[in-house]
């Protein structure tokens, strides 16, 4: 564990298998090199090496990157030397926060109206800006052709995708379930694409429908094939490498199930050839929050899969686009990414005749900062010792906003008077949720949810609001659900006219036990 207050900026490198400290201006005179960067007093490092070189990445804060160098992998975290003392590590607030985050889309007054029209906690949603993101994904450079495929798994209520169903956008869907949920929302099965770790029983039924089928293992592509020989398919390999914002979100790399293995593509090839079927689609995704350089890498891996199979139109390199919820959080530049790519289709094409259509996955890119969490401080407690912390419960927490809690993810809190109004002072709190959990944190050490971190905000009241930004992606749908018999919080819409329409209401307890039997 290192302090700023202590040290020079340090980061790690490893060559040749050495461990070795360095300053920042040392580090910038290397090569082969993957870091880390670090934020607040914890630092975690990776290294390993891409399986067919020695090239290594520069990551941005908070990167996981996961390669494979002859059939192993290296890893130092240094989570790992503390694990013993999680608990008892703190971070004040000059480390982990410096400044006081602002709203987003919500005025102080809309807040506090929301509250008055709605309760809280409550999810509320910007119409413009998501369709903002989805016009900036839909101008990603491309050669010859793009498809955007929304990855609903993000955020899949019905408004949000009819929202993006009007902008043009087509649905990458991770289950079964999903599929039937977008069909509900207006999309044809011929605008959907599944790739899933639990291949759905009665997937047949829906390929009959028009559905377009990744097959992300073995399994899948012999079942695929048992049922429907002579058929168009889409494959997702695992490329050997992968990049996520956390360990939690690579899935890619030798450590990641998702995807058949690029060295079992002989295999693959067998398969096809058994049921003659034609593959028309390459699918690769390494992760989400990837480092922009790792995407790129594995963009020119997959267009060598690519050439393996004649009959492919269509090579989806998925999305996992990093995006900054805080500020001073920088996020990827899709066109900055995306022009190499462009080229690469276009040597593609030159050295093979085939112009391949581009796909492409956003989710935390579309919705990360389309929303914000409305919620109340319900109470204020303090623990009087030199070491004690003043905390803030929130009407909230890992009900709503699961992230903190199991990725250490750092989420903007701005606190908004009753009288819905910006506080002028500010103080150093610690939050939490609802939940009968010490997980339930709502400002963990980056990257580290055990560690408790304290959070410079305006000075906060009991009765006052506190509103978490950056709560689009994977928090309404990714959240602990009725944990200690927390109703769902309703899900609300900001129109362009300013106006705020429920597009989920808030759930009942009845509605919670509804399915329950008693015997």
């Amino acid at each position: 564990v290192i302090r700023r207050s202590t040290c020079a900026p340090v980061s790690l490198y490893a060559h040749a298998n050495t461990l070795t400290f360095c300053t920042l201006s040392t580090l910038s005179s290397m090569t082969s090199t993957t870091m880390l960067f670090s934020r607040g007093a914890q630092m975690t490092t990776t290294f390993a090496s891409h399986h067919q070189n020695n090239n290594t990445f520069k990551s941005g804060k908070s990167s996981s990157i996961v390669t494979r160098r002859q059939g192993s992998t290296s890893s130092f975290t240094s989570q790992k030397l503390a694990r013993k003392s999680r608990r008892t590590l703190v971070l004040n607030a000059s480390e982990s926060s410096s400044s006081v985050e602002k709203l987003r889309f919500l005025s102080p007054q809309e807040v506090k109206q929301v509250r008055e029209e709605f309760g809280t906690p409550v999810y509320v949603y910007d119409l413009q800006t998501l369709k903002n993101q989805a016009e900036s994904a839909k101008a990603f450079p491309n050669a010859y052709g793009l498809t955007v495929r929304y990855a609903m798994k993000a955020s899949p209520n019905g408004s949000i995708l009819k929202t993006f169903l009007n902008e043009g956008l087509h649905i990458d869907a991770s289950s079964g379930y999903e599929v039937e949920r977008a069909v509900k929302a207006g999309f044809t099965y011929d605008q959907i694409s599944l790739s899933t770790q639990d291949f759905p029983d009665f997937f047949d039924r829906l390929v009959e429908k028009g559905l377009k089928v990744n097959a992300c293992s073995l399994s899948q592509l012999e079942k695929f094939g048992e049922k429907f020989p002579g058929k168009e398919i889409g494959l997702r390999f695992n490329p050997g490498l992968g990049s996520g914002g956390t360990g939690k979100t690579n899935v890619g790399g030798p450590s990641s199930s998702f995807g058949i293995w690029y060295e079992l593509l002989p295999k693959c090839q067998e398969l096809v050839a058994k049921y003659n079927l034609k593959v028309e689609r390459i699918h690769t995704h390494i992760g989400s929050g990837s480092d922009p350089a790792v995407w790129q890498k594995v963009s020119g891996m997959s267009l060598d899969l690519c050439e393996k199979f004649p009959d492919v139109v269509s090579l989806n390199l998925g999305g996992g686009y990093k995006v900054g919820r805080m500020s001073g959080e920088k996020s990827t530049d899709l066109s900055l990414i995306g022009e190499p790519v462009k080229v690469a289709f276009q040597e593609f094409a030159k050295r093979t005749g085939r112009e391949l259509k581009l796909e492409i996955e956003p989710g935390t890119f579309l919705l990360a900062n389309s929303c914000s969490v409305v919620s109340t401080a319900q109470d204020i407690v303090e623990t009087g010792t030199s070491e004690g912390h003043t905390f803030i419960k929130l009407d909230c927490g890992m009900t709503e906003v699961l992230r903190p809690s199991l990725y250490g993810a750092q989420h903007p809190l701005i606190n908004v008077t009753s009288q819905g109004e910006l506080s002028s002072k500010t103080k150093k709190y610690v939050v939490v949720g609802h939940c009968c959990e010490s997980g339930d944190l709502m400002t963990p050490a980056p990257d580290e949810p055990e560690t408790i971190s304290e959070r410079e905000l305006g000075e906060i009241n009991i009765g006052d609001l506190v509103v978490i930004e950056g709560s689009g992606a994977y928090c309404a749908g990714m959240s602990s659900k009725n944990y200690n018999t927390f109703p769902e919080a309703p899900e609300v819409m900001k129109t362009n006219a300013g106006e705020f329409k429920v597009i989920r209401k808030r759930q009942t307890v009845d509605q919670i036990l509804a399915n329950e039997v008693m015997i």
